[in-house]
């Protein structure tokens, strides 16, 4: 009962602080959100994120299917083997940009 009254009487104060800002620091902050966002800069550091991670986590899904595919039932292990198939045969062209 306590953290739930911990809880609301934080949302509270949350919504009192909020509405005190007002909506012109909301849309100040809502523009400079979209600034930031449509930066070139942040834009490819965040494709170069993405392309990293997306690699990590196929790197991963073969290390794991690989280590883990002779003790899975047999349908299962098909099916890791047909995803592991899948993903050699993309060309996936995340990440790349124009800008």
């Amino acid at each position: 009962m306590r953290y739930r009254l911990t809880f609301i009487a934080g949302l509270a104060v949350g919504y009192v602080l909020g509405t005190r800002a007002g909506r012109e620091r909301y849309e100040q902050l809502r523009k400079s959100a979209r600034r930031i966002a449509q930066n070139p800069a942040v834009r490819n550091t965040a494709e170069s994120a993405a392309l990293t991670g997306r690699q990590a986590a196929s790197k991963a899904f073969v290390t794991v299917s690989t280590k883990v595919e002779g003790r899975l039932p047999a349908p299962v292990a098909e099916r890791v083997r047909s995803l592991r198939e899948q993903r050699a045969a993309d060309d996936d062209e995340w990440g790349t940009s124009n800008t």
